[in-house]
């Protein structure tokens, strides 16, 4: 399959290849023109899925300028002969030899990947991804995008740009920017400084009715090498323009940027409090939990023992427990507000 779906030359270049992704900078990666056999690749843009704002559903649980569609085989007959080559053991190991890491995975949820529909407007802040799989909890190590674009110009924006640092004064951020064009792919190494994003798209007035089209599939392994401290996705804002300096007079399109940098900034900040607060009863929970096992394992009785499992303790944390019992010491018999007391006692150590 890899010599029918896979470009020949790109095949043939493989040592080539290795070298360029061992050497890039800022981190790990390559760029392949022609990756696909044309015919091939030419499949996949005729069966590429139109923009539906049901596929566009963002962070934000608000309809975006992306479309995402994650389940590539029942796209079409191309996009099932895509997935069929992506995990056969020969086209793992000729990604595995390009970028010097074996024993990927291929993933069958395409968490976050499959095609990429991005219309005019749509930009995607420097961004470093997640470290692990949220399902199986495997290493995400690569990613692979291929570009179904005929037509693109660099001055259109939508170019994936790699970061050495965006939290640097833009000077001194070294940046490498590649344009999304037709059958080009490009390979990256994912951990914590691989940050990438691309700028907003600008299409002329008289080509606003093209999309910025890609395809992207994620690589794991089930163990990576030290010294990845794990991470959620995490965003970095592009500064602002030039321009926004003392003594500048505002322009509506300006007020407009300023508009739109304000109200991103704030969808990221909801989102992280978001996740804050989710953990934090997490955590609760689970303190609560181990101190019950504490106690289960420090010799309760059989009576307590079996208290416990009516009042399905393990679902209370200590404040709540300790006003669960002295509901209970006033309306049961001493038979029962004997173990409670001993363990309210217990609790309150």
């Amino acid at each position: 399959m890899i010599n029918q779906l896979l470009n020949q030359q790109t095949i043939a270049q493989i040592e080539q290849l290795a070298q360029s992704f061992a050497a890039a900078k800022p981190f790990g990666h390559v760029v392949i023109d022609d990756f696909f056999a044309p015919e091939f690749c030419q499949q996949l843009l005729d069966q590429f899925p139109d923009f539906s704002e049901r596929d566009a559903i963002d962070e934000n649980q608000t309809v975006g300028k992306k479309a995402v569609v994650e389940r590539v085989s029942q796209i079409g007959p191309a996009y099932r002969a895509l997935d069929q080559l992506v995990q056969s053991e020969d086209f793992l190991q000729a990604i595995g030899h390009i970028t010097g890491i074996d024993d990927l995975l291929y993933d069958p949820h395409y968490i976050g990947g499959g095609t990429h529909n991005n219309l005019h407007a749509q930009e995607l802040d420097p961004h470093v991804d997640f470290t692990h799989h949220p399902i199986t909890s495997d290493h995400r190590r690569l990613n692979l995008i291929v570009y179904l674009n005929h037509e693109w110009e660099a001055s259109w924006g939508g170019n994936i740009e790699f970061h050495q640092d965006p939290r640097l004064p833009a000077a001194e951020d070294r940046v490498i920017s590649v344009r999304p064009l037709f059958n080009r792919a490009v390979i990256f190494e994912t951990h914590n400084h691989s940050w990438h994003g691309f700028p907003p798209i600008q299409l002329p007035a008289d080509k606003q009715h093209l999309t910025r089209k890609s395809f992207a599939l994620y690589y794991y392994t089930k163990k990576r090498p030290a010294g990845i401290e794990p991470h959620s996705t995490i965003y970095v804002e592009r500064p602002l323009d030039q321009q926004f300096q003392a003594g500048h007079t505002l322009s509506a399109a300006d007020a407009a940027a300023l508009h739109t940098a304000v109200d991103r900034r704030d969808q990221h900040l909801a989102r992280l409090y978001a996740t804050i607060t989710d953990q934090t009863k997490q955590i609760s929970q689970l303190r609560a939990e181990v101190s019950t096992l504490k106690f289960l394992q420090g010799g309760p009785s059989k009576q307590e023992k079996d208290l416990l499992r009516k009042m399905e303790l393990l679902s209370f944390d200590e404040t709540r427990l300790l006003n669960r019992i002295q509901e209970l010491e006033n309306s049961t018999s001493w038979r029962i507000t004997a173990p409670l007391r001993q363990l309210k006692r217990w609790l309150k150590r």
